[in-house]
């Protein structure tokens, strides 16, 4: 099949639709990216691209069309509106000369963030009559409520009412979390256009890694990796941390970077935490799975926003494939899954005081228990979010 795939981020950016493109080109579909100048997550354009220069090439047998955008800069409100309004109307010019000189199949759209990236294609479903799927990984006008704090009554109509019309437009809906249903059905007639297709695992964390990593403290390790951000809940996590900082033989380690950083390392000093616990920066994906060896149990927490609690964070699925024990702090959808699977233990979003105490029992858990713990996991991984398995499932529904 020819299949144009929209997305605002694509190689060299790290992001899911990388994979998914790369692997639908080996299967021998012809695939075409409409994306934008690569400029995440540092806010300007990665070196060797620009206005000029890189707006069409071919990576791993992908024809990649790269739309003018403003980049996002440092993330605040204006520019990272910009940053979403640029793509929108670029791609949708691109968009328009596409449809009129090429030919496509079908259109799959790669929706992170803002649900106007689904305007551009749309246009191509318009005019060549040609279906879309629509893969929703974060769910809108919601969003700009829980992580833009927007709660003008106008700006969420208009947003509500964009979100309906391509929804309305797309020939399936892919949701990444069954939880992701209700609010869809909420906005409109969709419930028989939803198909559940989560997140996979990225094939770098399912290999072996011999990444010489910083040294890490002895003791048993709760280890977090991701972003370091207002969604993750890093004031209740310290808060944790400041609760057993008297209990050196636990010791948190945090992997990645983010807008928080600075507050949890002001935070570790003002606190003595220092000794306990320990941020070692941003390392590259193929860097996981050594950090992750070492690890006793892995660390995720959200806030309790309703978005949130809808979501089953893409690290749940990253940890389990690292067959190690979760403990989460957050509602919803992924606390259910972590339950249900038996890989590891939740408490609710904010609930610091149990966070801490599940922690010292599984610091106090003998080995063969948080192995089997950590090994239903891998299991749970292997069966539901295996790479090659979920592209199967994604060319039985396009094709």
């Amino acid at each position: 099949m020819k299949i144009l795939l929209v997305s605002p981020h694509f190689y060299p950016e790290d992001f899911k639709c990388n994979d998914m493109a790369f692997e639908l080109a080996r299967r021998g579909h012809e695939v075409t990216v409409l994306s934008d100048i690569p400029n995440y997550p540092k806010g300007k354009f990665f070196d060797g691209y620009g206005v000029f220069r890189r707006r069409c090439e071919m990576v791993n047998g992908v024809k990649v069309i790269r739309a003018l955008v403003i980049p996002r800069g440092n993330g605040g409100g204006v520019r990272l509106a910009l940053n979403y309004m640029s793509f929108a109307f670029f791609a949708s010019i691109i968009a328009i000369y596409l449809a009129l000189f090429k030919r496509y199949d079908a259109v799959l759209v790669h929706e992170t963030s803002p649900i106007t990236v689904g305007i551009p294609a749309v246009i191509v479903k318009k005019l060549q009559r040609i279906p879309l799927y629509f893969w929703v990984l974060d769910l809108w006008p919601e969003s700009l409520t829980a992580a833009g704090g927007i709660n003008n009554k106008y700006i969420i109509g208009v947003f509500t009412a964009i979100t309906r019309w391509i929804y309305r437009n797309s020939t399936k809906i892919l949701i990444s979390s069954k939880g992701f249903r209700r609010s869809i059905v909420e906005k409109g007639d969709f419930g028989d256009k939803i198909i559940y297709f989560p997140n996979w695992v990225d094939n770098a964390l399912c290999q072996k890694s011999d990444f010489e990593l910083p040294t890490l403290p002895e003791g048993f390790i709760v280890m977090f990796a991701g972003n370091i951000g207002e969604a993750q809940d890093f004031d209740n996590i310290m808060k944790a941390a400041n609760i057993l900082k008297d209990r050196t033989e636990i010791q948190f380690v945090i992997v990645g970077d983010g807008r928080k950083r600075q507050w949890v390392d002001e935070y570790i000093l003002a606190n003595g935490l220092s000794s306990t616990v320990h941020c070692v920066g941003r390392f590259p994906l193929s860097a996981m799975p050594s950090f992750f060896e070492r690890a006793d149990a892995m660390l995720v927490t959200l806030k309790d926003e309703a978005i949130f609690n809808l979501t089953v964070p893409a690290k749940v699925q990253a940890y389990m494939s690292a067959g190690k024990p979760i403990v989460a702090m957050l509602n919803g959808e992924g606390a259910a899954l972590i339950e249900d699977v038996g890989c590891g233990h939740s408490v609710a979003a904010g609930d610091t005081e149990t966070l801490a105490d599940v922690i010292v029992k599984l610091s106090q858990s003998d080995h063969d228990t948080l192995r089997e713990m950590g090994e239903r996991g891998r299991q749970y991984s292997q069966s539901h979010f295996d790479f090659k398995k979920c592209i199967d499932k994604l060319t039985d529904i396009i094709s």
